[in-house]
């Protein structure tokens, strides 16, 4: 049976290879049947891929096969966020199998039998046929354990072959896909001037010195920017508009928590169970009956008590509580005293280590340790000690190491404070191997351990609550058409705050600071969702949500409208580099005088060890138009001021250190060919994606 579990969780196994392979991370959502009024006439296209149509029932078996390997691995169900990425990844096995596939059939790529035969049971053993049958006393692979399996198929079951198929085509794609990817590397080329391009764009040093006025020293409200002037701008910067589709919102919560009556009706029941708890004699049973978590009857040492229980002298038969969190009402009650093997200690020290291995600075530490201690003896605080003197991560909390068992520390310390009767300061030093400590014993060794029985109750609101909270959020969908009404509404609760979010893609389960909102999501991608519908209300996790639509996004350029404040920004920087450059222009001389006339708001900047390929001047930042400038100068000489990333720039060469001259260039071009080679796949994919035509409607389903 050991060995059809390992298929069955194996049989799937390719798909989340290709998947994380490939980079594909991934949002998603609740699944919904194929006939949602969402769906219209083409109620069974999920979506379209190189021209083949994808129904919803092909997509659901790639979709719940990986749902089921993902289970049986795990032994749980999957959440939301993991279901939404296994929609993900079933979505782009897709991909991978009718896009890519129609590229390996163009190449000739295939997997023979023979080939298979050899990767299952031959010389070549595949690695997930390898991991599927290792021998778990000697941890290596057993090709006996694999003949054994195929010889007695068809007594494990009818679901043994099955699952043996999708493990052995697991194999042949990935096989495929290394056939692929090797394909894509051994067409990686680097010619002998590219490697000694980059040889000196890495080594070729440039000193400079740089006149730098950046653009925030002219205020914005003395610019004014037309539409016109944006237009002009988007049309010469188009390409740098592209976007995919995309929906806004406004939205309030309105929080479902527990109010004061509801913890006032939890205080009186826990009092009431509280009393029942003191006198029952079935604990366990009390427990479970009783309590949102099972009964555990472990015995626990002092270190393993919960915290609110180890600062109190417990007693066998006594109820502790109830402690009261945010989250929760607890009570305790003490079952069982008993002597355990181990024993367990309180302590705090503070630890001197030397300074380093010599013995003049084992000597420092120890008299430093030493002075420490006997303020301590005369009344210094230990705590405050440890905080000022401490060198390890327990100086923070007053060198407290909390309550450790016995074999859990260092037998120099161990043996310090196991051997302590009382409470209380050590009088010597400990040496260890990390140096020396000060020791103070806040609870003396114990073998004690106590048998604890739990009654956790979560405070949850009541239905009272929740129709309240129900009632405000309906109220506001109820009375508001539109975003003006909306925001009005919103206004007039001042309970209310109301947020925004730009631009969801389709298919997130994330919108702003709502996790789990994948419902919201297709609300905003219904054909009947106009500009300016107000949602129903949404219960996202612990709160209602209403949101109304204030924006779509259409999948291609957007719209100046849409990006009005971001063109605002860079067409306001065009206009303070005009008003910059032209007031330079006025000036003369060197770079410093240039700065000077300008005014105190031009500064110079000398820079050394400037590259081609950083493109970075240190002190003004990321310009690699500058750079790009830089190495087109010949020492002495300086470029007229021009428009930078963050301001107006003069670069003057100062000095240039070329690279050395290197005969053998093969370790360069090793170089670059890994560096090319690292994104080559996840390339290939994005770019047969793109010719692939997509049509993705996976939103009007879940």
């Amino acid at each position: 049976m050991a060995l059809i579990n390992k298929i069955r969780e194996k049989s799937g196994w390719a798909v989340g290879a290709i998947a994380i392979g490939l980079g594909i991370f991934v949002v998603g959502g609740d699944l919904l049947g194929p006939n949602s009024r969402l769906l219209g006439n083409d109620a069974n296209e999920i979506g379209e891929i190189a021209g083949e149509t994808i129904e919803y029932q092909e997509f659901d078996e790639v979709f719940q096969q990986m749902k089921t390997n993902y289970e049986n691995q795990t032994g749980r169900a999957a959440n939301e966020g993991e279901l939404a990425m296994m929609r993900e990844q079933a979505w782009n096995q897709l991909i991978f199998k009718i896009a890519l596939e129609k590229e390996y059939d163009r190449l000739g790529i295939e997997v023979s039998e023979e080939e298979l035969a050899d990767m299952v049971q031959g010389n070549n053993i595949h690695p997930a046929v390898k991991q599927a049958f290792t021998n778990p006393q000697t941890g290596q692979f057993d090709r006996a354990q694999i003949i054994q399996y195929l010889q007695n198929m068809d007594q494990m079951g009818p679901e043994a072959r099955p699952q043996w198929a999708s493990f052995e085509e697991g194999v042949v794609s990935d096989r495929i896909r290394t056939k692929y990817n090797s394909l894509l590397s051994k067409s990686v080329y680097v010619t002998t001037a590219e490697a000694k391009n980059f040889f000196n764009a890495q080594n070729t040093v440039a000193s400079v010195k740089v006149l730098y006025v950046p653009y925030f020293t002219i205020s914005d409200s003395t610019v004014k920017v037309t539409d016109a002037q944006l237009q002009d701008f988007y049309n010469r910067n188009k390409e740098l508009y592209k976007v995919e589709e995309g929906r806004s919102i406004e939205y309030v919560t309105v929080p479902v928590a527990a109010s004061q009556e509801d913890n006032k009706s939890y205080q009186e029941e826990m009092a009431s169970v509280a009393k029942q708890f003191a006198t029952v004699k079935n604990d366990s049973s009390f427990v479970n009956a009783n309590s949102d978590q099972p009964f555990n009857g472990a015995y626990r040492t002092p270190g393993e008590l919960p915290e609110q229980l180890r600062t109190v002298t417990l007693e066998e038969g006594k109820v502790y509580g109830p402690y009261t969190t945010a989250e929760n009402y607890t009570l305790y009650k003490v079952l069982d005293v008993k002597d355990g093997a181990k024993s367990a200690a309180k302590a705090s020290h503070i630890l001197i280590k030397p300074d380093n291995e010599t013995p003049e600075a084992k000597a420092a530490a120890k008299t430093k340790a030493t002075d420490i201690l006997n303020q301590i003896k005369k009344g210094a605080d230990f705590a405050q000690m440890a905080q000022q003197h401490g060198t390890d991560g327990t100086a923070s909390v007053g060198g407290d190491l909390g309550w450790f068992q016995s074999g859990q520390m260092v037998p120099a310390f161990e043996k310090a404070v196991f051997g302590a009767s009382t409470a209380g300061l050590l009088p010597e030093l400990v040496e260890t191997e990390y140096g020396y400590h000060i020791v103070k014993i806040t609870a003396p060794k114990t073998n004690r351990s106590y048998k604890i029985a739990a009654i956790e109750r979560s405070i949850e609101p009541s239905e009272t609550t929740r129709e309240a909270a129900y009632a405000v959020a309906s109220e506001l969908a109820g009375t508001s058409n539109n975003v003006k009404e909306f925001q009005e509404n919103v206004a007039k609760n001042k309970a209310l705050v109301k947020q925004e979010v730009k631009e969801i893609g389709k298919n997130n389960i994330i919108a702003g600071a709502l996790n789990n909102a994948r419902e919201l999501v297709r609300w905003t991608y219904d054909r009947e969702t106009e500009v300016g519908s107000v949602s129903p209300v949404f219960e996202i996790e612990d709160q209602f949500v209403v949101a109304v639509l204030t924006g779509k996004r259409e999948k291609g350029y957007a719209k100046v409208e849409d990006i009005k404040d971001e063109l605002t920004a860079a067409v306001r920087n065009e206009l303070k580099g005009k008003q910059i450059i032209e007031k330079l222009a006025k000036t003369k001389g060197t770079v410093d005088q240039m700065a000077a006339a300008y005014g105190p708001d031009a500064m110079v900047r000398n820079a050394d060890d400037v590259t081609f390929a950083a493109g970075t001047i240190p002190g003004i930042g990321l310009e690699p138009v500058a750079v790009g400038k830089t190495f087109g100068l010949k020492p002495g000489s300086r470029t007229a001021p021009f428009e930078g990333n963050g301001g107006v720039i003069v670069v003057e060469l100062a000095g240039l250190t070329k690279a050395p001259e290197v005969k053998e260039l093969s370790g360069v071009k090793q170089q670059l060919v890994n560096l090319r080679s690292a994104n080559v796949e996840s390339q290939a994919f994005e770019a047969i994606k793109e010719k692939a035509n997509i049509t993705d409607n996976r939103v009007k389903f879940f």
